[in-house]
């Protein structure tokens, strides 16, 4: 594959800008920066730096955020800044048949929700992760505003009615770590899920955040506001 065409497949910019920065000598492989924009490179396991900074080749991107609380997951956020911002322009560039560029998140959560958040630029990995019949479990560090009960535990496990749908929503797992401290896991996707479904139990969420996707959980060192790659390791723990 060409060099120019793999920094513009990677969101390096116009295919113009990527001959741009490779003339250069912005651009090196394996510490080799006299290139030119034709030279074919074998993209298996390629790692390339440009002004600096090393890069992955990527045939699609697949990156888990730690979301901070007070940001949006939204490309025009409406009060809080987006989400989008904390990833580098590269990601956010990547070229798409549509006419939204770069890596989209993978279901949303509220602004003031933190934790696991997966994104990507693979259209059918967010069809799956997205679709109901996918059924991919959601952990839940729930803060609860009043103590928790046994009462609770048990409604929640057995399911609750919201307001937009007659059938009772229940937990697939729930545990009271402590008092104010609910760990709750969903199958479903519903708009405010966790909030409603405290609320139909007579408590209030003041603070949650999602700590596991699947079998992929949030990793200690990454602080709010990183993201990393996702290994192949990490994206079959997303299939049930």
């Amino acid at each position: 594959m060409r060099l120019d065409d793999i920094l513009y497949s990677q969101g390096f910019g116009t295919r113009r800008v990527c001959a741009g920065l490779i003339q250069q000598g912005l651009v090196s492989v394996a510490g080799q920066g006299d290139l030119e924009p034709a030279t074919d490179l074998d993209t298996d396991a390629l790692t390339f730096t440009v002004q600096g900074r090393s890069w992955p080749y990527q045939a699609s991107a697949y990156l888990m955020l730690h979301k901070p609380a007070g940001t949006e997951c939204s490309q025009k956020p409406s009060t809080y800044p987006s989400i989008y911002t904390l990833l580098p322009a590269p990601l956010r560039q990547r070229p798409q048949k549509g006419a939204v560029q770069g890596v989209q998140a993978v279901g949303r959560l509220d602004q003031d929700t933190t934790g696991l958040l997966l994104l990507t630029d693979d259209g059918k990995f967010i069809h799956r992760m997205s679709s109901p019949r996918h059924h991919v479990p959601k952990v839940y560090e729930v803060t609860t505003r009043h103590p928790l009960d046994d009462a609770q535990v048990s409604r929640l496990l057995a399911g609750v009615v919201l307001d937009d749908d007659p059938r009772p929503v229940k937990a697939a797992a729930c545990e009271a770590v402590d008092a104010h401290h609910l760990r709750l896991t969903l199958t479903e996707g519903k708009y405010h899920q966790v909030k409603r479904m405290l609320a139909a139990v007579g408590n209030r969420v003041e603070g949650l955040h999602r700590s596991q996707i699947g079998r992929l959980v949030l990793p200690a060192d990454l602080a709010p506001g990183q993201w990393c790659w996702l290994t192949p390791d990490d994206l079959a723990k997303l299939t049930p």
